[in-house]
């Protein structure tokens, strides 16, 4: 908590996050076809209770760009009622995963998968976003959205689309104003403008609806807890807590890199998030991860302890108390237009480019997640790039490199390297184009991994050569293995 000199940083810091939150949390809310005050609770407890935790002292955590295409889909499948459910699920996966000191694996997750998930998600929040601005309503599948776009423009509310679009200039204007303006988050300074264009023109386009907080707030009964009977709905659980889990940690070492303070405990912040998302769950509110947004505006304001990221949620709470009503005069699009930025933002353009030059095998595996979560849906998409990125490596590590030494008139074959079935259709090759009149010795001794399928491989191929010997006169042997 504040030390000495720092209090008044870590309090202007808290304000300028809590703007920056706002938006955010009511756009992230409507994308995921809840209430908005839904996403401003899970806001809340990302600072009130997640922010007291130790694990990283300027993160800040609430409702996340990046599971907003999660959520819709566990939404429309299980219902709102039953959101609570899954989201405690998957905080106390997170709070076991901490205590067991997992959050340290999260790290060697590799790079292309996650960026590949973020390119994903963006795409499919860009997607859906695009007919929220237009005011039309959007078909289920991704896919079906891309191939709607034309239908789009013929039905689309263009006071709507000018709102939107209107508001993602501004957002992307705003960072090119002097520093002493930036203060105030773009973000808000874009829904303000929007939002006061709407009111003045009296523009007909659809609104937040509020219903005041404590009625949003739901506690799961006991009767909802069936959800958890089905594989889909534990799939989903899982989703969230690996995702988030993932997304965190990722965010982590990016905040770590920002500032020279105490660096993450990566087992405390998984149980930070596991505890945030419990509380969540219980009040049948939208799940947490950290945001580099906030996080990021956190860092850049100032904050010196995670006293701001309390405040933060202390402010978002007294905003959603005192002024609930003043949502309600919110264009929907303007909203989206957040959002699009957001998703345009978790499109890693120029690193592709760069990836594709220095590591192309990643940069296929980031491309496949991508466009497989674009396909299928988030957490199929995951395991693809996750199946990817293992079958490269594999693929990577199994060397084998074979040289030939002719030793007087036998054949040494020096085998060195990892001799797995992955490179066994190559060794068989070699051993095949041998010459057949001539003894062979094999040499094994700089192979530092045999599989069994090499193995066997080698066995048979030996077998069988030395039985070719035995029946035809002046064919060579295998003279045994080294």
């Amino acid at each position: 908590m504040p030390g000495d000199g720092t209090f008044r940083q870590d309090v202007g810091a808290s304000v300028v996050v809590a703007l920056v939150a706002l938006p955010l949390c009511v756009g992230v809310a409507v994308a995921s076809g809840v209430p908005a005050e839904l996403g401003i609770v899970t806001g809340v407890v990302g600072g009130l209770v997640t922010g007291w935790f130790r694990g990283s002292s300027l993160q800040v955590s609430g409702p996340a760009a990046g599971l907003t295409v999660l959520v819709f889909e566990a939404v429309r499948t299980y219902g709102v009622a039953a959101l609570g459910v899954l989201v405690l699920a998957a905080g106390l996966l997170q709070l076991a995963m901490g205590a067991l000191r997992l959050g340290r694996w999260f790290r060697a997750i590799s790079v292309a998968v996650v960026q590949g998930m973020l390119a994903g998600i963006g795409l499919v929040l860009i997607a859906g976003q695009l007919y929220a601005v237009a005011g039309v309503d959007a078909p289920a599948r991704t896919p079906a959205k891309f191939a709607g776009l034309a239908r789009l423009l013929a039905e689309a509310d263009w006071a709507a689309i000018a709102l939107g679009a209107a508001t993602v200039l501004v957002m992307v204007g705003w960072r090119r104003l002097p520093e002493q303006v930036r203060v105030v988050p773009g973000a808000l300074v874009a829904v303000a403008a929007a939002t006061g264009a709407t009111v003045l023109l009296r523009l007909p386009v659809a609104k937040v609806e509020v219903t005041g907080v404590l009625d949003a707030v739901s506690t799961p009964g006991w009767g909802q807890f069936a959800v958890l009977g089905s594989a889909g709905a534990l799939g989903t659980v899982a989703a969230f807590a690996l995702i988030a889990s993932a997304e965190t940690l990722f965010s982590a070492a990016a905040v770590d890199r920002m500032h020279h303070g105490p660096r993450t405990d990566y087992d405390r912040e998984l149980i930070a998030q596991g505890a945030g998302n419990t509380v969540c769950g219980l009040l049948g509110a939208l799940p947490m991860t950290a945001v580099i947004v906030r996080s990021a505006a956190n860092v850049e304001a100032g904050a010196r302890t995670r006293a701001s990221r309390v405040l933060h949620g202390a402010w978002l709470l007294l905003f959603a108390v005192l002024l609930p009503h003043a949502l309600a005069v919110v264009p929907l699009a303007a909203l989206a237009g957040v959002l699009l930025h957001a998703g345009w933002k978790l499109l890693p353009v120029r690193g592709v480019a760069a990836l594709w030059r220095s590591h192309r095998g990643e940069a296929v595996v980031l491309l496949a997640t991508a466009g497989a979560i674009v396909a299928t849906n988030l957490f199929e998409g995951v395991l693809v790039g996750l199946v990817l990125a293992v079958a490269k490596a594999a693929w990577e590590t199994s060397s084998v490199q074979v040289e030939e030494v002719w030793e007087g008139d036998v054949l040494c074959l020096r085998v060195a390297g990892n001799a797995s079935f992955l490179r066994l259709p190559r060794l068989l090759d070699v051993l095949d184009a041998l010459p057949g009149d001539r003894a062979v010795r094999f040499d094994l001794t700089g192979l530092r991994h045999l599989d069994h399928a090499c193995l066997t491989a080698l066995d048979g191929w030996q077998a069988q050569r030395a039985k070719r010997a035995a029946s035809a006169p002046g064919h060579g042997g295998v003279t045994g293995l080294g």
